[in-house]
């Protein structure tokens, strides 16, 4: 389960925001994930909760914004959210697209007690 592993990532990350902000605590925390991140948001929360106590993350909640897949069509240029892993353009039916947007996670942002 490499959310463990993302989960301390993201805790090293948040100490390091919080450090230069001269934080007492973090009250809320922000993520966004994507479709194809290949990370499992219930596992990313049950890593959360098990690895913040003790850190200045300890009573802080995770919201998790679940991003689509969005790609774009190189032949007819229309945009599109993927759906049920159809990796095909629905307008064109072409195969030749590029992901935009749903491959990443990202720290969107921390609610800090100073």
């Amino acid at each position: 389960m490499h959310e463990f592993s993302v989960v301390q990532s993201l805790l090293d990350l948040i100490e390091k925001n919080a450090k230069e902000h001269n934080a007492k605590s973090v009250d809320k925390v922000v993520v966004k994930i994507g479709r194809l991140s290949g990370i499992e948001p219930h596992l990313l929360e049950l890593a959360f909760d098990t690895f913040k106590e003790k850190t200045i993350c300890e009573n802080a909640k995770l919201e998790m914004i679940i991003q689509e897949i969005i790609a774009i069509c190189e032949d007819c240029k229309k945009e599109f959210v993927i759906k049920e892993n159809e990796f095909i353009c629905p307008y064109c039916k072409s195969f030749n697209i590029n992901i935009l947007d749903g491959e990443d996670m990202y720290l969107l942002s921390l609610e800090m007690q100073i």
